[in-house]
């Protein structure tokens, strides 16, 4: 059996659940999640355990947050006015929102809080300051993607 290493494209099977077993995603029902191991495209402390899994192998991994979506910034928790957000906007607790900031960047946000006056929006990862665990399978390793070519 082959291992998953730095540059192999892989599909894995996956459920991801806090510490209190709630879960918050998973591809049970869907094709498996396909990326590439040392690829920054998924989150740092789940792509080191697929590095070194064989084909048909089960694991589960806790996530330290700092391996995950980082820890909790409470600085990124900001009230605005409620008057300087359009009138249309869905402003229930929970809704999505997203900003741009001056060089153009979208930053999407959570509004936390609403009154008469204000609203309170939170730009932390629904995620940020959570330790996660995932059960993974390693279902496939497709192949490796080809490095930049050097001449």
């Amino acid at each position: 059996m082959s291992q998953a290493k730095t540059g192999d494209v892989v599909r894995v099977h996956y459920t991801g659940k806090l510490e209190d077993g709630t879960k918050f995603d998973s591809s049970e029902g869907r094709e498996p999640l396909q990326f590439q191991v040392g690829g920054g495209q998924i989150i740092p402390g789940l792509e080191k355990q697929v590095e070194g899994m064989e084909v048909g192998e089960k694991s589960t991994v806790t996530v330290p947050a700092e391996e995950a979506y980082g820890p909790r910034d409470e600085r990124q928790v900001q009230t605005v006015p409620r008057d300087a957000l359009p009138a249309d906007l869905d402003l229930r607790i929970g809704a999505s929102l997203q900003a741009t900031t001056q060089d153009g960047r979208q930053i999407p946000l959570t509004v936390v809080e609403v009154d008469d006056m204000q609203v309170t929006v939170d730009a932390n990862h629904p995620l940020a300051g959570h330790d996660l665990v995932f059960d993974v399978e390693l279902v496939e390793i497709v192949g490796t993607e080809p490095g930049p070519a050097f001449g």
